[in-house]
């Protein structure tokens, strides 16, 4: 995966979002616990921290720095940052070659942190659609990507179902709602 890829869930996810400022974003985010505003700052600050690990490529941790949305900021402001917390993470990709290596909880490259930021996007778009009420589906060539990248391991079957089940998001035919989960960025 890479930043096409991140570009592309940004922009399905903005299409969905925008023009929704005006609902309820105080509402839970779908089986989430934090609200629809939380899960969006939440893709915010994973796509900036993401960006930002790829730029400095720490070995070990995470940069000692977060993302603060201001408190009270409208929802379009917030989107706004979203769309900014992409844009890093596409320009920290098209920067970073492949050899490149950051940390996440071991070595990772950039198509893991682009898998990483792809997911992130998808799922809490999804997360937050599921809270406003709105229909909305992932898009299948980028859940496989996901799976492909993050969860080498995963059933057959459609990527979206597929990719919500291995989340914890929802049941698979014939497999129970995972409880528990981790997806596989590192390289060893």
């Amino acid at each position: 995966m890479d930043g096409r890829d991140v570009d592309r869930a940004l922009t399905e996810s903005l299409a969905v979002l925008v023009g929704r400022e005006d609902d309820d974003w105080s509402v839970r985010a779908g089986p989430l616990v934090w609200t629809c505003r939380e899960a969006a700052e939440h893709i915010a600050h994973d796509l900036v921290a993401y960006a930002g690990q790829l730029a400095a490529r720490p070995r070990e941790g995470y940069l000692p720095f977060d993302l603060v949305v201001r408190p009270g900021a409208p929802v379009s402001e917030l989107l706004q940052v979203v769309r900014a917390g992409g844009g890093l993470l596409t320009g920290a990709l098209a920067l970073a070659g492949p050899e490149a290596r950051a940390w996440h909880w071991g070595p990772c490259d950039p198509s893991g942190f682009a898998a990483m930021g792809t997911a992130e996007i998808l799922l809490h778009t999804w997360d937050i659609t599921r809270g406003l009420r709105v229909d909305w589906h992932l898009p299948a060539p980028l859940a496989k990507g996901v799976l492909a990248r993050l969860f080498p391991d995963a059933p057959g079957g459609d990527p979206a179902e597929v990719l919500l089940w291995c989340t914890g998001r929802a049941a698979l035919a014939g497999r129970a709602r995972r409880t528990s989960w981790t997806w596989q960025a590192s390289l060893g």
